[in-house]
């Protein structure tokens, strides 16, 4: 791309109902990357929205642990914010009634984006939107009990479910009708996954189509730089970041300065990258209350923090096993502390991009755009699971 970045995102702040986010950058949600722990790493670093991991409205509703944990904030979280899946309006509505009544959150995000198979075979996440009742039903439940607690709900979702079945404008329509305060747009169909390039375009064409309520850009924003892109190509509200931060919680402060116009950017060395990643660990074990769930934790994230850092594989493996605050604590020393910031090769896409993909379905479920009898009934064991991703 060569476009010109602009030298200030003259973007206003996100208004949310009630709610004002200062800095227009939001924190996608990720199952067992968002936790309390990554949030407050982010928010150490930048202003924005942050968002939970992704928790089923079913769990919720049953009160699991496990869903009560993932939607638990810190004291100091400005704006205290969950995403809820759900394939049911009846479960959806009970899970927000409840996050309302008991003041569990001040924005609440419905997830129709997610492409992972055991969530679109149950016809949940980006497969949802294709039937168009069963979309509207839970849009418009989650919106008419969240405004019993004045809590703004917003939507997250992706062009469709492949080139073949493209729902974000239908989608966006009929959420802008039921009154969200935000739709979101992964520039991405359900069968792409996270492969090929963002259809920043498709952004574009949303924020044409429904210039009455907010839209949110997602889907390739690695920088600050490409931040800018987006806002200047597709006139969007605000940015959403997801992969990009993996590893990298730093972003959100560039982020913060592209927004108010200045141009220093995070470039960590090696020393400083373990010192991150060591607070990491900490915050993981006090969010867990237990050392070797944090430190299990902090294993999927050692690829993302030293991408592009002259690493050794031997240690990278050793890393990749730690068990205890002290074993990482000695490992991270064994590293070159005087080495800088490698430059491009840190930047761009991180983790697994895949490749395209035939999208899991139930049965007969793109024969219509209306769900059927048969079909309802087998929603029943969609949301048995804590957390959708």
């Amino acid at each position: 791309m060569t476009t010109a970045i602009p030298t200030r995102l003259s973007l206003p702040p996100l208004q949310l109902g009630r709610l004002t986010v200062d800095v227009p950058v939001v924190l996608a949600p990720m199952a067992g990357v968002t936790n309390r722990a990554f949030r407050r790493l982010c928010r150490e670093y930048g202003g924005g929205l942050y968002v939970t991991e992704m928790v089923t409205a079913r769990a919720l509703v049953e009160r699991r642990p496990e869903s009560l944990r993932i939607i638990d904030h810190d004291d100091d979280e400005k704006i205290r914010s969950i995403q809820i899946y759900g394939v049911d309006a009846v479960n959806v509505g009970k899970a927000i009634r409840m996050v309302a009544e008991e003041d569990r959150a001040d924005h609440i995000d419905l997830n129709f984006g997610c492409p992972v198979p055991k969530v679109t075979k149950n016809g949940g996440g980006s497969a949802l939107p294709w039937k168009t009742d069963l979309f509207e039903a839970i849009v418009g439940t989650a919106v008419r009990e969240a405004s019993r607690a004045d809590i703004p709900v917003t939507v997250k979702m992706r062009k469709g479910v492949d080139d073949d079945h493209i729902t974000f404008l239908d989608a966006a329509k009929t959420a802008r009708d039921a009154g969200v305060a935000a739709i979101a747009l992964h520039g991405r169909t359900a069968a792409q996954h996270y492969s090929g390039q963002a259809d920043w375009d498709s952004i574009a064409e949303l924020r044409e189509a429904v210039p009455d309520v907010p839209v949110l850009g997602n889907g390739d924003i690695w920088s600050a730089e490409d931040a800018a892109r987006m806002v200047e190509q597709t006139g969007v509200d605000g940015v959403v970041i997801g992969r990009g931060c993996q590893g990298r919680p730093w972003l959100f402060g560039d982020l913060q300065a592209a927004f108010e116009g200045r141009d220093d950017r995070f470039r960590p060395g090696v020393a400083e990258v373990s010192t991150i990643i060591y607070r990491h660990a900490e915050l993981l074990v006090e969010t867990f209350g237990e050392e070797r769930r944090g430190m299990r934790e902090i294993r999927k994230h050692i690829a993302w923090y030293f991408k592009g850092y002259p690493v050794g594989g031997e240690l990278r493996a050793q890393m990749a096993q730690v068990s205890t605050l002290a074993e990482f604590r000695d490992l991270l020393g064994q590293l070159d502390q005087s080495l800088p910031y490698p430059g491009a090769d840190v930047e761009g896409p991180r983790g697994r991009a895949g490749s395209p993909k035939k999208v899991h379905l139930p049965d007969g479920w793109l024969d219509s755009r209306i769900l059927g009898d048969a079909e309802r009934l087998g929603l029943a064991d969609a949301e048995l699971d804590v957390s959708g991703g």
